[in-house]
């Protein structure tokens, strides 16, 4: 009895062993492989339990989510000027047949990634060799994308791949090109502004002639009008004079006399030297 019970319990260790042994799970982000002796028996697609033969089989996991193979470094392509550029591009992907990519690559995504880059690089090759630095730059961008998206998954299909996207995250010259056309750009930026600070400059002289031009012309018209004024003035008081002193000349001449005199002997260092029967002294001498 006790032989019996013992050989029960075996069994059901051995049997649990087993069962623990051949079950396995399946995540919702992966694809699963059943090897047997490393020849793919099965493939599941559905998450959840299933199970296999322990000891023989063995089971190899793969992602179904997209992945992105970025380059590490910008690939240096030539363009149909001869001109090399720097292009630095990135890839959208993902395992669409798990049997496939297992026995092409062998399941790994290393090997995958370097298929794809090799497949991009070849067309980002033969893209740009076909257009110019400035057809590259700006309208062609999404024409060249396209055309290399289709070409890259065609490739890939040979290895259970389907890729998404390919996108190109920049293009740009080379350094040494760089900066030898910053260089030519701030030279000519340079003289660009120098002739337009010449020419700013003949303009202010310019407009500062003509404001000094119409400013002299101004005072000089001023300076007429003022003269035509005075004399004017000038003469309507002679007039007023003669009309006030012509009844009596001989005042008229007096009162100017006195004008005279106030106005030579106004200051004491003055000095004027005159004869003593000039007529400037005529009312000083007679006083009758």
């Amino acid at each position: 009895m006790k032989t019996g019970l013992q050989a029960i319990v075996t069994l059901l260790v051995v049997a649990l062993i087993g069962l623990y042994l051949s079950a396995f799970t399946v995540d919702q982000r992966d694809y699963a492989l059943v090897l047997q002796f490393g020849e793919v028996r099965y493939q599941v697609d559905k998450p959840g339990l299933h199970f296999k033969v322990p000891l023989i089989q063995n089971v190899r996991y793969f992602d179904r989510r997209i992945l992105t193979l970025d380059s590490q470094e910008p690939e240096l392509v030539i363009t149909s000027e001869k001109k090399n550029v720097l292009v630095d591009s990135y890839v959208k992907w993902r395992i669409v047949d798990p049997r496939l990519y297992y026995i092409s690559v062998n399941g790994e995504e290393s090997r995958a990634a370097t298929r794809l880059f090799q497949t991009i690089n070849d067309g980002l090759r033969a893209e740009f060799g076909k257009r110019t630095v400035q057809a590259v730059v700006s309208g062609e961008r999404d024409k060249i994308m396209q055309e290399m998206r289709a070409k890259a998954s065609k490739d890939a299909k040979n290895i259970g791949v389907e890729v998404l996207d390919v996108r190109m995250k920049r293009v740009e010259l080379p350094p040494e090109v760089s900066n030898s056309v910053y260089t030519r750009m701030e030279s000519e930026r340079k003289q660009f502004a120098n002739e337009l600070r010449s020419t700013g400059t003949a303009n202010a002289e310019k407009t500062r002639a003509d404001a000094d031009l119409e400013s002299a012309r101004t005072v000089a018209e001023a300076y007429r009008q003022a003269q035509i004024i005075k004399g004017k003035g000038d003469a309507e008081a002679a007039a007023i004079y003669a009309r006030a002193f012509k009844p009596n000349p001989e005042f008229y001449a007096f009162y100017r006399s006195l004008e005279a005199y106030r106005n030579t002997f106004k200051s004491k260092q003055d000095v004027m030297v005159m004869e003593p029967n000039s007529d400037f002294f005529k009312y000083l001498k007679n006083t009758k």
